[in-house]
């Protein structure tokens, strides 16, 4: 199905056509009006350099200047170039559009608001200094979706390592476990201020992010007469069903 006012791509101009002080735009289906002085009001950003001499953006059967992006939000990004009014909502996906059109002013004001100052401020530094952090997510949804057959269920064990006093004691912690232990993912150990609990909510939050449903539940190990108990171990539990 062709979008409304939108043909086959034999139709789509590709030669590099004189600008007007209007300019008509089709933004992923979304159809825009607005000036070239409001396109071209950051000099530097991308937004402007698509817009400066003769532009090389394809365009629609209607003649509009066809941009492959997220038509949605541009309204967003049309309306801080006319008047720095800022978005009240889709604020993450505002975003992702400001910095493909590198309109760093906007950018700067969204990653002050609240939605992303602590995702980028806090929470992505802290997983910045932990080793391995996006690998182990991976690691983590791929044994998940290998146990899944004919399962309701998946549970992967995860080792958590806060300081470097529990890795040294690593070894010994993963040979207490009854359950496979070539399939533990370790995290840590990690030097800043949030804890292992901190720790557990990113790798929920980041794991739905993705669309799967799980929990994660404390497992002790059991303590014999010869051995101690170590309680660096959670189970991760995907519910597929």
């Amino acid at each position: 199905m062709s979008l409304p006012g939108y043909k086959t791509s034999e139709k789509i101009s590709i030669h590099s056509v004189p600008l007007s002080l209007v300019v008509q735009l089709n933004v992923g289906g979304h159809f825009y009006t607005t000036s070239l002085g409001t396109l071209r009001k950051y000099p530097d950003s991308k937004m402007a350099e698509l817009f400066r001499g003769q532009s090389k953006l394809p365009t629609d059967a209607e003649g509009r200047y066809f941009i492959d992006r997220d038509g949605r939000q541009f309204g967003a990004i049309l309306e801080f170039l006319r008047s720095d009014l800022l978005p009240t909502e889709d604020i993450r996906e505002v975003h992702a559009e400001a910095v493909y059109y590198n309109i760093r002013p906007l950018i700067k004001h969204l990653e002050e608001t609240p939605q992303l100052f602590g995702e980028l401020v806090g929470r992505q530094q802290f997983l910045s200094r932990l080793p391995h952090y996006r690998e182990n997510i991976e690691v983590l949804i791929r044994i998940a979706r290998a146990e899944a057959v004919a399962a309701r269920q998946s549970t992967i064990m995860i080792c958590v390592l806060r300081t470097e006093e529990d890795l040294n004691v690593h070894e010994n912690a993963i040979s207490s476990l009854e359950a496979d232990k070539e399939s533990v993912v370790t995290f840590g150990p990690w030097k800043a201020s949030p804890s292992v609990q901190d720790l557990l909510d990113c790798i929920k939050m980041d794991i739905e992010k993705q669309g799967y449903t799980l929990s994660i539940r404390s497992h002790t190990t059991e303590k014999s007469f010869l051995s101690r108990s170590y309680d660096f171990f959670y189970k991760v539990i995907f519910t597929w069903w």
